[in-house]
């Protein structure tokens, strides 16, 4: 006699590129970044859906900012970003989660790349 077959085991919670936005920009805040904004570039861009833009004081922030997305989208989610860069002099960090990249910049450095007014046409909220 055989034994019945088990299910499969369930995977981490998947999330929806919406859903993925959203909680960046929560562990984010979570971080103490400022200015975070979530902007929906579907339609316009074929490389993602969202994009999360937000500040860290410091260059030590933006790294703190960096780990801790990375942690839980790692351990609770089961993501890998696809890409990572600036995480050197991490003035500007980029991560590529393919549906959401994430942009943590340094308050210079975003007063001078200003991706919130290149992308200012695409809808976009703010996140306390």
């Amino acid at each position: 006699m055989t034994a019945p077959e088990q299910p499969a085991a369930a995977g981490p919670p998947a999330l929806e590129s919406e859903a993925l936005a959203e909680r960046i920009a929560a562990l984010a805040s979570d971080r103490k970044a400022i200015d975070i904004r979530v902007v929906d570039v579907r339609g316009l861009v074929g490389y993602t859906d969202f994009l999360v833009i937000c500040t860290g004081n410091t260059e030590r922030q933006t790294t703190a900012i960096r780990d801790a997305i990375h942690k839980e989208l790692k351990d609770i989610h089961g993501l890998l970003r696809r890409r990572s860069e600036g995480g050197t002099e991490a003035r500007w960090i980029l991560l590529d989660y393919l549906d959401c990249v994430l942009h943590v910049f340094t308050p210079d450095a975003r007063d001078f790349y200003r991706l919130d007014k290149l992308w200012g046409d695409a809808p976009q909220r703010s996140v306390d």
